[in-house]
């Protein structure tokens, strides 16, 4: 068996280079305040062009998974235009102001962690009118590596209780639902829990972390 092959080094450590790709072209095809969405034309690393390939900016976001004094997790209801329906998911919301990038293409997020957490608070209270002073920081991770270079902040929130009625955003329809961790396991298995990354912080609370 060779000792190296492309992309990897003898020692075992991955080279990127072998892999990443140079972007030669692009025309934005949609650019405002909520999106910057573009055609990319790319060098491969072999030398070829190909084209064209669709990818978009968005600010980082909070995704927060709240549970009451009672152990019940704190979820809303509300439609998703994206499949067209309505889903139970955890409140979540953008980080607004001025951190983070500004659809700066970067390879990881630049919004502090102070910014997060000040989102998350807010985006609980104003979704379900519940707040917190148990905070905990989960992960943070690209919200759809593939196409977008937003990222998303994920909290754990414990000891919840209810401080206010929810003050949504005028485009938010939505209504706070208390569930036990036995019917989201249920909603995940019958496909009505449906926001991937909401799923993944559910996991990861029921994981120990």
């Amino acid at each position: 068996m060779e000792e190296s092959r492309k992309g990897k080094s003898p020692g075992g450590a991955w080279d990127d280079q072998a892999f990443t790709w140079q972007e030669v072209e692009t025309e934005h095809l949609a650019e405002d305040q909520w999106i910057d969405f573009r055609r990319v034309k790319y060098r491969m690393p072999d030398g070829s062009e190909a084209a064209p390939f669709y990818n978009y900016s968005r600010k980082d976001y909070v995704v927060i998974a709240a549970r009451d004094t009672e152990g019940r997790f704190i979820c809303v209801r509300q439609f998703r235009h994206g499949i067209r329906t309505c889903t139970t998911e955890f409140p979540a919301g953008g980080i607004e102001g001025g951190e983070g990038h500004d659809y700066a293409l970067p390879s990881k997020s630049t919004v502090s962690m102070e910014a997060a957490l000040e989102a998350a608070r807010r985006e609980l209270k104003e979704e379900t009118g519940y707040v917190s002073d148990s905070w905990r920081h989960l992960i943070t991770i690209p919200s759809n590596a593939t196409i977008a270079d937003n990222y998303a902040y994920v909290f754990a929130a414990q000891d919840c209780r209810k401080a206010a009625e929810p003050d949504p955003d005028d485009t938010e329809f939505l209504g706070d639902v208390l569930l036990t961790e036995r019917e989201i396991e249920g909603l995940i298995r019958q496909g009505g829990f449906q926001q991937a990354l909401h799923v993944m912080a559910f996991m990861m609370l029921k994981a120990g972390f």
